[in-house]
């Protein structure tokens, strides 16, 4: 059967997609930056997975204030870079995986959670900028892609807890899938930052850091933080911080801590990334 074998949370931030697609990469602004991260990319290049699921939002590109699923999951056999304004980012066009989607789809519907199943949507920085994070800048994506959008933009955003417990239904459907592939769960957004208004600009790295360490050791105490405390401590953008937790539901209670990096700042946001390994009983 289809295993998931790891988890990674990482933030989006669109400008170091823009450094990577503009080689900016060993400027004195970005080279600490990246210089942070290029254990994670050994990592993933070892691990090789066969499938990428990435927990993302969109950011106004597939969806608009006219239409706005909770949760929207993309069975398509391709997906686009999205055009966010400046054209679409120079990457490869994503590579889905149809007949795992459409299995996770089914199981996630019967297990209760109520998904937009989009056959069709373009895919902006929430996806893409990951994917450079961790590859690079490839010819062709390593792996396969599922997309799983979230609403973080506009209220009412899904609580942590309910982003948890899909993470775990995801795991299920996984787990009930009769392939091989070998399964690698993206939680993406954050860390804290905020990009209007009197706070903008906010960064705060304590609240980043514990929050780091709850991902690792008590994951159902993150799970029941309100949004409240999200917006209070990391920024109005801080919320997008509970797709993590779909990720870290989608993995073992007790799990390994392989990588962790913490930097700021990238483009007035704490940037964090962190990868988690099964340990112990499912």
């Amino acid at each position: 059967m289809a295993e998931v074998i790891a988890g990674v949370g990482t933030s989006h931030v669109p400008a170091v997609g823009a450094a990577i697609d503009n080689n900016k990469q060993n400027d004195p602004y970005w080279a600490p930056y990246f210089e942070k991260i290029e254990p994670a990319r050994q990592w993933i290049a070892e691990a090789k997975p066969d499938v990428c699921l990435i927990v993302y939002n969109d950011h106004a590109s597939t969806f608009s204030l006219e239409l706005i699923p909770t949760f929207a999951l993309g069975v398509a056999a391709q997906f686009a870079p999205a055009d966010e304004g400046y054209g679409p980012r120079p990457v490869p066009i994503v590579q889905g995986h149809p007949e795992l989607a459409w299995h996770l789809a089914e199981s996630l519907i019967l297990d209760e959670f109520d998904l937009t199943i989009a056959n069709e949507m373009a895919v902006d920085h929430g996806l893409t900028v990951p994917l450079s994070v961790m590859y690079g800048q490839p010819e062709a994506w390593p792996c396969r892609v599922i997309p799983l959008a979230v609403n973080v933009v506009q209220y009412p955003a899904p609580t942590g807890n309910r982003c948890y417990r899909l993470g775990q239904a995801i795991r299920r459907a996984i787990d009930s899938f009769p392939g091989n592939e070998r399964v690698v769960v993206f939680g993406t957004g954050g860390m804290s930052h905020q990009l209007q208004g009197e706070r903008a600009g906010l960064i705060n790295t304590e609240f980043d850091l514990a929050f780091l360490d709850r991902m690792v050791g008590d994951p159902e105490a993150q799970a029941a933080v309100p949004h409240i405390e999200y917006l209070r401590e990391a920024g109005s953008e801080g919320i997008e911080l509970v797709m993590w937790l779909t990720m870290r539901g989608a993995l073992n209670p007790k799990v390994r801590e392989v990588f962790r990096a913490h930097h700021v700042p990238t483009s007035n946001t704490s940037n964090g990334l962190i990868i988690l390994d099964h340990q112990g009983e499912p």
